[in-house]
């Protein structure tokens, strides 16, 4: 067993064991013996960003896109309880990610004392994360080191991938490690299932959908997935996270479900007679409250985590089973061949007449972010990387974009926190040669605006879409709503600066577009050369997301063709 000169050494050269080549920090006091020793680790590129947060973020985007978790580091107090958003993030939408926070000497630990602080910054970080963690622990002396993170990376990426945290105090940082036993990682094992009744179900549905979520992305099934709609001819309907899972050239994809769904695609929901679920949790926002609609229909639940399954609706047929083996086995066993072009060309119709182009209301030479989004993404030169913050932007680009094989669409999905968008492209640029797209409101690029100096500096190839309504726009759609148009917060006592302005004074070149006669030219100025830019997009601040399930209504039913049955609860 190999000794090392201090703890530092061996968290160092266990991250490069791991393959893990980029990491992410905030510097602080009680961290900066972990950063330097990793600094001169030459597998390791360690990026130095601008807030905790943001290094979450990143993280989070890394783990998306490669599958695998990368490293955030933040010191104790402020900078670790600045990590939580970006943790609870990684959680909700189960991405694999490590995060390392320092702490103070164990002796200015308070320990169970009633007091409320003994070490200067000294903060209980582990008890504050223990609910959006798969496994968090604060190491003393007495702890087996190699044991902790070998358990604690197995434990991130094993099953249901999610984040990790080990706190550890600034002298234990400094332990000689001797000694310690070989640690065999735990082994997530492969288990068949009879899939008899899910052909027999297929076998007698006249109009089956598959319901593909997050589930197929984080089992590393996107090609899999793709031969499974392939050998079926299942139309496939999709979840905000699984919209970039089929390219629109595909005859089986419908389009995106959900609160702010395409219309033609809830509609089919309605028609249809059999849905396969496919890693999706089918919480509210993907069905609506009313749950009715799902009455008779036969229902075929595939997920990893049991724990999902019969919790908002009750499943005919239940697999509790990794997706990439559950496809990997189904295609091994399917061996019909049946016939739904008549169901195709029902949804076909369904589409035709739920149009895009009907949904939002648009002034003169005013823009219509639906048309732009579709501009912006159906001629590409290659498979893009989309960083979508959180917001009404998020939702108009999730109705309208072109996806082409090989696109991802990150966003905060279960946390839906705003100021997402812009650290998470700095994550997903260092894990990919794509184009890298930003797509902001103003809202959310105040929250981490800062991180544009990281860009600049280091001249990354990310693209900037501010979608600018001067509000906070799905917020001031609720006031209109519900709240007779008393915009407090989102119009009233809101307000943003010159965006151009600011990114010029970071180094990048901007661009401020508000008429639809300027969006063919601002898209070509925005991809004419490598590096950062950023176009200003002024929107209407009236401009509302729509179709929008009507809340209290059956997913079918979406504003502003019917209206809200009561007050929204999320």
């Amino acid at each position: 067993m190999k000794n090392y000169n201090q703890l530092t050494d061996f968290i160092s050269t266990f991250i490069s064991s791991k393959g893990i080549t980029d990491v992410f920090q905030m510097s602080g006091g009680m961290i900066t013996q972990i950063i330097d020793k990793i600094s001169q680790n030459e597998k390791i590129k360690v990026h130095s960003l601008f807030h905790e947060q943001s290094c979450a973020f990143a993280v989070s985007a890394y783990g998306r896109i490669h599958k695998k978790p990368s490293l955030a580091l933040a010191t104790s107090g402020p900078g670790a309880t600045n990590l939580i958003t970006g943790i609870g993030d990684c959680y909700f939408d189960s991405v694999p990610a490590i995060f390392i926070t320092g702490q103070v000497n164990t002796h200015e630990l308070k320990g169970e004392r009633k007091f409320r602080q003994l070490g200067f910054q000294e903060t209980d970080i582990v008890s504050i994360v223990k609910p959006i963690t798969k496994y968090a622990i604060q190491l003393d002396e007495t702890s087996n080191f190699r044991e902790v993170f070998e358990l604690a990376y197995s434990i991130a990426i094993e099953g249901r991938p999610g984040p990790v945290l080990i706190d550890i105090p600034m002298n234990v940082q400094r332990i000689k490690l001797s000694n310690g036993k070989k640690i065999i990682p735990k082994v997530f094992r492969k288990k068949n299932h009879d899939l008899t009744p899910v052909f027999a179900a297929i076998a007698a549905s006249k109009k089956p959908l598959i319901w593909a979520g997050n589930g197929v992305h984080t089992s590393n099934s996107e090609s899999l997935f793709k031969e499974f709609v392939e050998v079926t001819k299942i139309p496939s309907v999709l979840t905000l996270h699984g919209i970039d899972l089929l390219p629109h050239v595909s005859p089986q994809r419908v389009g995106m479900i959900g609160s702010y769904g395409n219309r033609w695609a809830n509609k089919s929901v309605l028609e249809s007679d059999t849905i396969i679920f496919l890693g999706s949790r089918i919480d509210i926002r993907q069905t609506g409250a009313n749950m009715s609609l799902f009455v008779n229909k036969k229902i075929i639940h595939v997920d990893i985590d049991e724990s999902e399954f019969n919790n908002r609706l009750n499943a005919d047929i239940s697999i509790n089973m990794d997706i990439n083996e559950f496809l990997i086995q189904f295609l091994e066993e399917y061996n019909v061949q049946l016939d739904f072009s008549d169901w195709l060309a029902r949804i076909n119709e369904l589409k035709d007449s739920n149009p895009l182009s009907n949904e939002l209301v648009i002034q003169n030479q005013e823009i219509n972010p639906h048309d732009f989004f579709t501009q912006l993404s159906i001629d590409t030169k290659g498979p893009r990387v989309y960083s979508v913050d959180v917001g009404s932007h998020q939702m108009w680009s999730a109705q309208a974009l072109v996806f082409h094989n090989g696109d991802r669409f990150l966003t905060s999905g279960g946390m839906g926190s705003m100021g997402f968008s812009l650290p998470a492209a700095i994550g997903a640029s260092v894990s990919t040669d794509q184009d890298i797209v930003v797509i902001v409101g103003d809202g959310s690029f105040q929250m981490n605006i800062q991180e544009l100096q990281y860009i600049s500096f280091n001249k990354l190839n990310i693209k900037i879409v501010v979608v600018n309504n001067g509000c906070l726009g799905m917020i001031r759609q609720f006031q209109d709503s519900y709240m007779e148009g008393r915009y407090f917060g989102t119009k009233w006592g809101y307000s943003t600066p010159d965006f151009s302005a600011i990114s010029n004074a970071y180094g990048i070149q901007s661009l401020a577009v508000d008429s639809s006669e300027a969006i063919e030219a601002a898209i070509s100025w925005l991809f004419k050369d490598k590096g950062p830019r950023l176009i200003n997009l002024k929107i209407n601040s009236n401009v509302d997301v729509f179709p929008k399930i009507a809340f209290g209504q059956t997913m079918d039913k979406m504003e502003p063709e019917f209206k809200p049955k009561e007050i929204e609860s999320t």
